[in-house]
């Protein structure tokens, strides 16, 4: 039957990073920025975050965001140069992705492994020991039925290569990263972050609730590294503290719901936190090429190594 998995070559998790002492800690993360780098074309990953926020700092503040029909590459990335996020309607309607379903899932994709975030994934959600269970995916859609006090088990950011083919994406990246896939119930959540690389989001099943703030504004939300092209934020748009965090009443803040055919383009930057409000099924993809704001900006000639 068609989209289930071949039991001859069964499908496997990648392994999960291994204890390290600090030297080689250190040496392999300079070795993953020198290689992300050479990817992007620029001479580095801290130069290139440094000339996005600088860029940041001619941005209108704006409160909604424009809506973009099905527009053509050109037409995409005229206004990715603007560095503002944007939606697209009228590309995702017609993947057969958005035909699936939990069910479809349950009795066609039955043995595909999946890693399911458990626990307290909030609090460890750029932490290399974030709280993971690998399962299948029948496992996964059974321990969410059965309900868990706290948050619900989420899955994210996994490359489920099996559900591909049900995507059509546009060509609007000259270096698209592989799609990514996000599953789960009303109440997962993916923190306030910031990814240093253009992302196109797409919201196949289910809403959820995105708050967005622009990349210069990191100097009001607290950033915490995770790597060179993510940065953590503790502070909580939806529940915001702000004798903790009072910098951050300073950040201009966009609340957006997503719905199924919704596809958000976030510029590189841009930060981000994402609530499911039903059960939902997202699928991004990152840019692996320079952020698209950059192009033909001033600083864009010290970022290219000659």
């Amino acid at each position: 039957m068609a989209g289930v998995p071949d039991k001859s070559r069964p499908a496997r998790l990648p392994p999960r990073p291994e204890n390290a002492s600090a030297e080689d800690a250190l040496a392999a993360k300079l070795a993953r920025e020198r290689r992300d780098a050479q990817v992007r074309g620029v001479t580095s990953i801290e130069a290139m975050r440094e000339a996005i926020r600088e860029a940041a700092r001619a941005l209108p503040v704006i409160s909604s965001l424009q809506r973009l029909r099905a527009p053509s590459a050109a037409v995409f990335h005229e206004h990715a140069a603007q560095g503002l996020p944007f939606l697209i309607d009228g590309v995702v309607g017609r993947w057969p992705l958005t035909g699936l379903s939990p069910h479809t899932l349950r009795e066609r994709f039955s043995a595909l492994p999946v890693r399911a975030r458990v626990g307290d994934y909030i609090n460890t959600a750029f932490a290399p020991d974030r709280a993971m269970q690998d399962m299948s995916m029948l496992a996964y859609l059974d321990l969410v039925e059965q309900g868990t006090e706290g948050l619900p088990p989420y899955l994210g950011n996994l490359e489920l290569r099996e559900l591909n083919r049900f995507c059509h994406w546009p060509a609007y990246f000259k270096k698209p990263g592989p799609p990514r896939f996000w599953m789960g119930p009303a109440g997962t959540v993916t923190p306030l972050h910031a990814d240093y690389d253009d992302n196109l989001f797409v919201q196949v099943w289910g809403s959820k609730r995105i708050f967005l703030a622009p990349p210069h504004h990191d100097e009001f939300l607290y950033p915490r590294e995770a790597n060179a092209l993510l940065f953590g934020s503790p502070f909580d748009p939806e529940a915001p503290d702000f004798e903790r965090f009072p910098l951050a009443r300073q950040a201009a803040l966009i609340e957006l719901v997503v719905h199924p055919g919704d596809m958000l383009y976030v510029p590189a930057g841009w930060y981000h936190q994402v609530r499911s409000l039903t059960f939902s099924l997202s699928s991004n993809r990152w840019s692996r090429a320079l952020p698209l704001a950059l192009e033909g900006h001033p600083s864009l000639e010290s970022l290219i190594p000659r």
